[in-house]
């Protein structure tokens, strides 16, 4: 008996020689370093110092300290583990087609601007009756060339008793807002596109805040209500570009006033929205004024000196600036219209929900007619410099 214990024991410290050795082959580099919660685990202390030691072996600088120094200090400040930083969302923008499982967020920056903004796809909506952005909210400083000081039009007993001493220097405000009130309507049978019925209102006055003998007044105040229907499309064309709408709305803008100064049309408006990734986007617009008597006529000659149509484009060069440019014409042999310079500049931190914030310093330069309704027969050159509520 004695024999086969001797036996045994032989047999079991050579297999366990055997162990070892294969361990050291296998893994010449000690523990990984996620094993020192396995060291930490231990309640034998004696064990735990030899985990340890054999733990720090493989650590950077380790030739430089003891082994009792270096799983002492591991002891004490165990290792951070290294989490894998989580990933980024695409840069390129989701399409219709791809028909990504996203949850509905008209804020989330895996889709395009114009699919956000117009909440083109199931992923970019954010359902009926909420506010949204529309045209920027600004607050801003004007200096003009000149300023009409006794407003006129062709119809009868539509110009100004008398002269007002306006000054060329003014404050521009500017508000906006919208809510989606239908959508569904022509994409039931298609799950991933939606189709979508807008109520929008923007309001812009220019105020006298610097003629204080003239108590500040509100020089103009135009307001501007429609009603939009915008169609989704992904159609693929030359140079990367993609039409992503096409719309149509009808549109009321009127300065509120009352005769002689009593300025307003109304209009029938086709859109289209186009753009090139996350860096170019460009709408088109087409309108036909609705006619109006002419006993009814505040302004006969708006469409010939404003415009028929308007091509606008915006550039993103990085995700602090956006340039845009927008061209009116009246589509005449006398080419009247407008044309529009601006820069935003986001100054505030990034927003978590769109990767950029609302909060724009915003510059513009306006040439041409139809600044304001009051104005629309003037044909006047306007720096604005102010700060401008974008994409909230």
């Amino acid at each position: 008996m004695k024999i086969h214990y001797a036996i045994f024991f032989v047999a079991l410290c050579t297999i366990n020689t055997w162990a070892r050795g294969q361990i050291s082959t296998q893994d010449p580099v000690g523990p990984k370093s996620a094993d020192w919660q396995q060291c930490q685990a231990l309640t034998d202390r004696d064990a735990r110092l030899r985990c340890f030691d054999q733990w720090a072996a493989q650590q950077p600088g380790a030739a430089s300290r003891s082994p009792s120094e270096t799983a002492a200090a591991a002891s004490v400040n165990p290792p951070v583990v290294q989490v894998a930083p989580t990933a980024q969302p695409a840069t390129e923008p989701v399409t219709i087609t791809m028909r990504a499982p996203e949850a509905h967020n008209c804020k989330n920056p895996r889709f395009s601007e114009l699919s956000r903004f117009w909440e083109l796809e199931a992923g970019s909506d954010c359902g009926t009756f909420g506010i949204r952005g529309y045209k920027p909210i600004s607050l801003s400083w004007i200096g003009a060339n000149h300023v009409n000081t006794q407003p006129s039009s062709p119809s009868p007993g539509h110009t100004a008793a008398g002269i007002t001493p306006y000054s060329n220097n003014e404050a521009r405000i500017q508000l906006s807002v919208r809510t989606k009130i239908a959508q569904g309507l022509l994409t039931q049978g298609e799950p991933f596109k939606r189709d979508s019925v807008w109520f929008g209102y923007s309001q812009q006055s220019y105020w006298q805040l610097f003629t204080g003998d003239l108590s500040r007044p509100f020089r103009s105040t135009d307001h501007e209500p429609e009603v939009a229907y915008i169609y989704p499309m992904d159609l693929s064309l030359p140079a990367g570009w993609r039409w992503r709408y096409a719309g149509w709305s009808i549109n009321h803008q009127s300065n509120g006033q009352s005769l002689p100064l009593s300025r307003s049309w109304n209009r029938n408006i086709l859109m289209a929205g186009f753009e090139n990734g996350n860096t170019l986007q460009l709408t088109a617009r087409l309108w036909q004024r609705v006619p109006e008597a002419a006993e009814d006529d505040d302004n006969p000659d708006i469409s010939d000196l404003v415009g028929r149509a308007e091509l606008a484009g915006l550039w993103h060069p990085d995700g602090k600036n956006t340039l845009g440019l927008t061209l009116r014409h009246s589509l005449r042999a006398q080419a009247n219209g407008s044309i529009r310079l601006e820069w935003l500049r986001a100054l505030t931190n990034d927003n978590p929900l769109t990767g950029k914030n609302g909060l724009r310093f915003h510059t513009q330069l306006f040439s041409g007619y139809g600044d304001s309704l009051l104005d629309y027969n003037r044909r006047r050159t306007v720096l604005s410099v102010g700060l401008s509520l974008v994409d909230w």
